[in-house]
């Protein structure tokens, strides 16, 4: 009795342990999907909080028209069927002669295209893209709502693709600007726009990457947003529905989207967007320097430790670069105390800052760093380079130094009247370059201006500054080359 007893209660535990398991067998995937669904982004409310704000582009153009093609083709069809049907063509009607004369020219208004925009203010202040309203003789923003409004262009900026249009409205949504800064990669984001005229259009992904250089005046956001033609000018959206970015573009090899997109900084746009609505136009800095890429082995040779800065190759005459000092072959590794790593951080440094504004440059010149005083001038419209002068002069006899043969270099002084045209205190000519220096990229007309850091104002100088340099590593030469200053690194036999 007592053991059947005792087998009823642990056939009782078994089955209440069998129970417990199941039943949290049954919680575990609700407990586990509701976990996933706390860490996946829900965009909703974010549509609804900044979708109302969001409009939609479209500009037309004016064109000329002359009645030629189209118009003499149905002369002709008319013409035909009077001599051989002896009645007009079916639906033309009855005309009177017409002296031969051309026709006048008439205006045709033709759909140029579909972007996006943002509101800015409730006063009706709209951000897009430059190359949304472009040419564009005629601009009209749709509002979500369906109320059309022709709009004034207030001012674009080509060099940041940024543009700001007025619409005649009081009252409007406006959006919230964020602060890039505060942006990280991997960070989820949202578009809305017209991509391909289908307005109100959302779209997500997370920041690739900030800080994109794409060879543009801004580094941009890259994002794998799904961004197509009809987004451009539309916002970028962080999750606390502010403003981060203006979509402007994409990466394709089809037309299409291929998973990089890419957005103008809202910081740098508002930037410019302030300057469009004061006076219409971006007034930005210049100094007048040509810059290139600081390569890492000329870094190590000339001692500037790892690749920073920006090559100067040319100094306009007459800019604030040259009343400042700046020479050709100079590093700029600082502009008001703040370092320049890339070449392209330069003129975003100098373009923002004031006209008339007495800036500090840092350049490391031969093994050296120095300070200049800059004062930052407006910048001018681009111009067209220009070759450089080289006049058929008798050669001088060229240098058959020791020194010289052991870089593959042949090198002569430079005329008076040669250092007058290519504006140079000195350097020496070269006048054949062959072995090492050929394979250096050194070519005959080329004028080298220092040699390992050395300044070499003739042959004297060179052969010394040759006899100096340490034969077992890379020998770096300064040179330039038609108005453009570069390094070598020639590299001789040992």
């Amino acid at each position: 009795m007592l053991l059947e007893v005792e087998r009823k209660k642990l056939h009782s535990y078994v089955l209440a342990c069998a129970l417990a398991l199941t039943a949290a067998s049954s919680f575990l995937p609700l407990a586990t999907a509701q976990a996933q669904t706390r860490t996946l982004p829900d965009f909703t409310d974010l549509v609804d909080q900044v979708g109302p704000a969001v409009v939609n582009i479209r500009t037309v153009e004016k064109v000329a028209q002359r009645g030629s093609g189209n118009g003499e083709m149905d002369e002709e069809m008319q013409e035909f069927f009077r001599r051989f049907f002896g009645q007009p063509a079916p639906g033309t009607p009855r005309q009177t002669p017409r002296p031969n004369r051309p026709q006048e020219p008439q205006e045709e208004t033709r759909p140029r295209g579909v972007g996006s925009g943002f509101i800015l203010s409730p006063d009706g202040f709209v951000m897009t893209n430059a190359h949304v309203v472009e040419d564009a003789s005629e601009v009209l923003v749709t509002l979500p709502d369906k109320r059309e409004f022709k709009a004034k262009i207030i001012g674009a900026d080509k060099r940041t693709d940024v543009a700001v249009v007025k619409i005649d409205a009081t009252g409007l949504p406006a959006l919230k600007m964020g602060d890039v800064s505060k942006l990280r990669v991997g960070e989820w984001v949202m578009a809305i726009g017209s991509p391909f005229g289908l307005e109100n259009t959302v779209t997500a992904g997370i920041v690739s990457a900030k800080q994109r250089d794409t060879g543009n005046y801004l580094p941009f956001i890259q994002t794998d947003v799904a961004i197509n033609p009809g987004n451009s000018g539309g916002p970028l959206i962080n999750m606390r529905g502010e403003v981060v970015g203006i979509n402007s573009q994409i990466y394709s090899r089809s037309g299409g989207f291929m998973g990089i997109s890419f957005s103008i900084p809202i910081d740098e746009a508002i930037r410019v967007s302030e300057q469009l609505r004061t006076s219409g136009r971006v007034s930005r800095g210049r100094i007048g320097v040509s810059i290139d890429e600081v390569t890492k082995d000329v870094a190590e040779s000339i001692g500037l430790g790892k690749a920073q800065g920006a090559l100067v190759r040319s100094v306009e005459a007459g800019s604030p670069g040259e009343k400042a000092g700046v020479e050709a072959g100079d590093i700029i590794t600082k502009f008001d105390g703040k370092a320049i790593e890339r070449p392209s951080d330069l003129p975003r440094l100098v373009g923002n800052t004031k006209p008339g504004t007495k800036s500090t440059l840092t350049v490391f010149r031969r093994g050296s760093a120095r300070d200049l005083s800059v004062t930052v001038a407006e910048i001018e419209p681009d111009k067209p380079a220009r070759a450089a002068a080289e006049r058929e002069e008798p050669a001088p006899k060229p240098s058959a130094s020791a020194a010289a043969k052991s870089l593959g270099l042949a090198v002569s002084d430079l005329s008076d009247a040669q250092k007058k045209e290519l504006k140079l205190r000195g350097g020496v000519k070269v006048e054949a370059a062959t072995d090492a220096a050929s394979r250096a990229g050194l070519k005959e007309g080329d004028v080298i201006l220092a040699v390992g850091n050395i300044e070499v104002a003739n042959l004297k100088e060179f052969d010394a500054a040759v006899g100096k340099a340490d034969r077992s590593k890379p020998v770096s030469v300064l040179f330039r080359r038609g108005e453009w200053a570069q390094y070598a690194l020639i590299r001789p036999a040992r």
